[in-house]
């Protein structure tokens, strides 16, 4: 176990003309695109933040984290992310609304969430600085709130692309169990007929169950994944603050994969201590589940990795009193040495401040060999960390079941070298044809890669 540095943890007050004037100095520093800080300033190499035993130095302490926020600009005609030699890349569609998730029908079409988050209040300096940070960086554009259908062309049959599913509440995960299609707002998950082929849906949802929501809603997308005999839905639910800032009261059953029994809405805590889990899957070898995680910020810009691990059952992960396994955060009080011992250690770290938020397994033969037997991770990319981190997809091999080697970036691009975003990865899938999909938020496309006819 690392030691650690006594941090401050005493509450602020901010209010009138105080608050304006910090607002005002934050502005002055977020407009030169970089926040400085004192304490660490080296940057790991890369290859000690990945895998089963990242290093972990030790946390520091800032008035202000280091920062570096990429402004935002967007593809030219013709300009697409870079793929490594065998592989190609093309825009599956383009003109969206912010789309986040992707999810492949049965019959090969595949819904498109176009969709943000709810407005949130402004409670603290860091809500202010995220707020200017995600405007500069344009991921708070507004979201479509709805599902968006694409057909690929087969045959003399053209492409089709409609409004499959509007009227909904910053959703983020669908998953479909026979007729009925569940889709995960941030507040709810809700219930729909389906037909195959039917290329919208008009019928009116019904609520299966409600998830935490409210005025604070600090990690609003809500991820979903069915069991594999169709009884059970898992939901990913994050935390609602950093390292409980917010009060302990606001992260009830937050932080959290939900189990969630499909007939009747009861669910329970199927593991908890993650502080925001997104993208669950199932491994298909050891038929596990696997999830990809966003750790915790502000201790350091090589602390804390955020990973990606099996999960088990009624398994506890360390969110808010201690990462990696039995680290504490000096940060959190009261603390609970009793949930701290049986923390578990996560399976493979991807690098601090990637912010994965897309995870798909590879099992077919369409894409070359490299990239048939393991993981594809979505890094949706770094905002407090300088220099950034993350943007791009990177692929991560398994072997029975595990992890077996170093990540390998798979689509860059989405970073240019002058420190400006064309686009940022966020949900991803296997089409029917085995193809990777990619939701590009602020690209609004997706994009599709597979082999090269030149390999």
């Amino acid at each position: 176990m690392n030691n650690t540095t006594e941090l401050n943890t005493s509450p602020m007050t901010l209010s009138g003309p105080r608050l304006s004037r910090l607002a005002m100095a934050c502005a002055v520093i977020i407009s030169a695109g970089m926040l400085t800080a004192c304490g660490e300033s080296t940057i790991a190499p890369p290859d000690t933040q990945y895998g089963a035993k990242p290093d972990l130095p030790q946390p520091q302490a800032y008035l202000v984290p280091p920062m570096k926020v990429p402004s935002a600009s967007s593809w030219a005609q013709g300009d697409t992310p870079t793929v490594p030699a065998g592989l190609k890349i093309e825009a599956l569609a383009t003109g969206l609304v912010h789309p986040r998730s992707l999810y492949v029908l049965p019959n090969g079409d595949i819904l498109v969430v176009e969709t943000n988050g709810p407005k949130a209040p402004v409670n603290r300096p860091k809500d202010l600085i995220m707020g200017w940070v995600k405007a500069f960086g344009r991921t708070s554009g507004a979201g479509g709130n709805r599902i968006t259908l694409l057909r690929p062309a087969s045959g003399n049959t053209p492409a089709t692309r409609t409004v499959f599913l509007e009227g909904l509440n910053s959703p983020f995960g669908v998953a479909l169990v026979g007729n009925e299609l569940y889709v995960a707002n941030t507040d709810a998950v809700m219930r729909y007929p389906y037909v195959s082929g039917e290329t919208q849906i008009t019928a009116p949802g019904t609520k299966l169950v409600d998830l935490p929501g409210g005025s604070i809603n600090h990690h609003w997308t809500k991820s979903l994944l069915a069991s594999a005999d169709g009884s059970k839905l898992f939901v990913g639910v994050g935390s609602n603050s950093n390292i409980t800032e917010n009060g302990m009261p606001s992260e009830l059953n937050r932080a959290a994969i939900w189990e969630v029994d499909r007939s009747t809405g009861a669910m329970r805590i199927f593991a908890s201590g993650l502080r925001n889990p997104n993208a669950m899957q199932w491994e298909p070898q050891s038929k596990k589940m696997w999830v990809v995680v966003n750790e915790r910020d502000e201790i350091g810009q090589n602390l804390v990795p955020d990973y990606m691990t099996s999960v088990q059952d009624g398994g506890f992960y360390g969110w808010p009193y201690s990462y990696y396994g039995h680290h504490l955060d000096p940060r959190v009080m009261p603390q609970r040495p009793d949930l701290v011992a049986k923390a578990i250690v996560p399976d493979y770290a991807l690098s601090s401040h990637v912010a994965p938020l897309g995870l798909v397994f590879n099992n077919g033969a369409s894409l070359p060999a490299t990239y048939r037997s393991g993981a594809f991770v979505g890094e949706h990319g770094s905002w407090n960390r300088n220099p950034v981190n993350g943007y791009k997809v990177v692929y991560v091999p398994f072997k029975e079941g595990r992890p077996d080697g170093p990540p390998l970036d798979v689509v860059t691009g989405f970073l240019t070298g002058d420190n400006r975003v064309n686009g940022r990865p966020v949900g991803l899938a296997i089409d029917a044809s085995g193809a990777l999909l990619i939701a590009d938020d602020i690209g609004n496309a997706v994009w599709r890669v597979s082999a090269s006819a030149n390999p």
